[in-house]
């Protein structure tokens, strides 16, 4: 079950994000450091994420329409975001963060909708 093509591209899709908000965001706790060694390690963090990425797209299309295999991405982005953010940048999701997430992610329903 989670090695079909429906299910597998969404975890793998769910791993490639985590190392990219890593990649992009992580440094932000780190600001006191060089601006250079921020890009070096985000670009060295960035290196694994495409060996998930690539990988679940190949796999994703053939369940998924690119459209859609886009779509999870961005839905996956949000919600890997929104817990990075919380947890360990140590921002608050306010109200207008979770309302925003949710129309964006109701309009990707609309992707989906036969």
């Amino acid at each position: 079950m989670l090695m079909s093509p429906r299910v597998l591209p969404i975890l793998m899709l769910v791993c490639s994000n985590v190392f990219m908000t890593f990649a992009w965001y992580g440094h932000l706790r780190f600001r006191a450091s060089p601006l250079y060694l921020a890009v070096i390690v985000s670009w060295m963090i960035a290196f694994f994420e495409y060996w998930f990425a690539v990988p679940a797209n190949r796999i994703g299309s053939y369940a998924y329409s690119p459209a859609e295999l886009k779509t999870i991405q961005e839905v996956v982005t949000l919600t890997v975001f929104a817990i990075f953010s919380v947890l360990y940048l140590k921002e608050p999701l306010t109200l207008n963060h979770a309302i925003g997430f949710a129309l964006i992610a109701g309009g990707a329903a609309f992707i989906f909708k036969g």
